[in-house]
């Protein structure tokens, strides 16, 4: 195994593409991990880590649609959702370039 922080770095990075195209944050981070688990130490972990988290994210964003209804809390749901997929994503790339474990808060693990 080779360690290569520059592509766990863009693994991270990628799920910003769901800013650009919508489901390119949850597709690219999972091929990435899917071919590269056994080749980059580390891989295993991140990708896990980063799927985790996108799974965890759907999970809450469709618990919202119903609140949306009842109390409008929804929205108030939708936009923390956002900011999280937008900061905890270039957080952890930064950790990971400084040699450091990743971690997304409120993420459920289902792959472990």
């Amino acid at each position: 195994m080779k360690e290569d922080n520059q592509l766990l770095v863009i693994t991270h990075l990628s799920q910003l593409l769901d800013f650009v195209s919508g489901i390119g944050g949850f597709i690219v981070p999972l091929v990435l991990w899917l071919t590269k688990k056994d080749e980059v130490f580390g891989m295993d972990a991140h990708g896990k880590a980063i799927l985790n988290f996108r799974i965890s994210m759907f999970i809450y964003l469709i618990i919202c649609i119903p609140l949306i209804l009842f109390l409008g809390l929804g929205i108030l749901g939708f936009i923390t959702i956002g900011v999280f997929y937008l900061i905890f994503p270039i957080i952890n790339a930064i950790r990971v370039s400084n040699n450091q474990a990743p971690n997304y808060p409120l993420s459920i693990t289902f792959l472990k």
